[in-house]
């Protein structure tokens, strides 16, 4: 089946970074959101990346007005009634996603597949939300989504062989190599990263080294392109500890307790970039 038009939930950095990649791969967009500020800054923000990639002649100016009139903004849900495909990219939070999860089961196609972008959070939980388990899958895409090149494909114990056909067609539709990974807390990537970041808070917090030295010793002697502290400021310290707190819940193994200096830089409002303020000021 040709995917002609898919619906994202959420317009932030994920949700417009979802809806750019489709969009400019040809395949019309709802993006929604609770109102309309946050959707005209992700409406804005898809303008200013389109832009920057025609600056770099990676897309013609031709192509960059074809990819912006694809997308559509909505604050109502049930914009996405005729999406063959609803990709919900809303905050990291069970309870949040669960209530997203059941309005879309309510207001999409009876046929449609509904993806999430979560991070670490159980995909068979969120699927057993609805009344369509086996048409639910995870696709985690990767920020910046114009740039990393990886979708995390998670199988809950429902989903269909048929769904994840459709999630892996459209993640090669919009250039991205697909992985196949098994439900569990921060599948793959997760798993392996969020741990490393938390170490470095740990290290941080312990007087080791200075933020500066750990991330420089990290790029130097690991060949990481960033350090693992700059990281954890472009992620966002708040989806840092989220994830740190869904794989200790998940395993019940004190290995990855949550640094306590990661608890209190959130509980203060220091959650990196987006903030202004994390382990660096920007």
């Amino acid at each position: 089946m040709e995917l002609k038009r898919i619906g994202v939930v959420g317009a932030g950095t994920m949700g417009n970074g979802i809806s750019q990649a489709f969009a400019v791969a040809g395949v019309e967009v709802v993006m929604t959101d609770v109102a309309q500020a946050p959707l005209e800054r992700g409406s804005a923000a898809i303008a200013s990346s389109l832009e920057r990639l025609v600056k770099k002649d990676k897309l013609s100016a031709a192509d960059k007005a074809a990819a912006l009139a694809r997308i559509r903004g909505a604050t109502d849900l049930a914009a996405v009634k005729d999406c063959e495909l609803v990709i919900e990219a809303a905050t990291e939070n069970l309870p949040l996603k669960l209530k997203v999860f059941a309005e879309l089961d309510r207001l999409a196609a009876p046929n449609a597949v509904i993806a999430t972008n979560t991070s670490s959070i159980s995909i068979s939980r969120l699927a057993a939300a609805t009344q369509r388990p086996e048409r639910v899958i995870g696709m985690h895409f990767f920020n910046p989504v114009a740039v990393m090149a990886l979708v995390e494909l998670i199988r809950g114990l429902q989903t269909s062989q048929e769904t994840y056909a459709l999630a892996e067609a459209a993640a090669r539709r919009v250039g991205k190599t697909p992985v196949q990974v098994r439900n569990s807390p921060g599948f793959v990537v997760n798993r392996l990263l969020c741990p490393m970041i938390n170490e470095a808070v740990f290290a941080l917090a312990e007087g080791l080294a200075s933020a500066g030295e750990i991330d420089e010793a990290m790029k130097l002697g690991a060949n990481h392109p960033i350090g693992p502290l700059a990281l954890c400021d472009l992620i966002g310290l708040d989806v840092e500890l989220a994830v740190m707190q869904v794989l200790f819940e998940g395993f019940k193994d004190s290995k990855y307790r949550p640094a306590p200096l990661l608890v209190e830089m959130v509980e203060a409002g220091f959650l990196g970039r987006k903030t202004g303020r994390g382990f660096f000021k920007y």
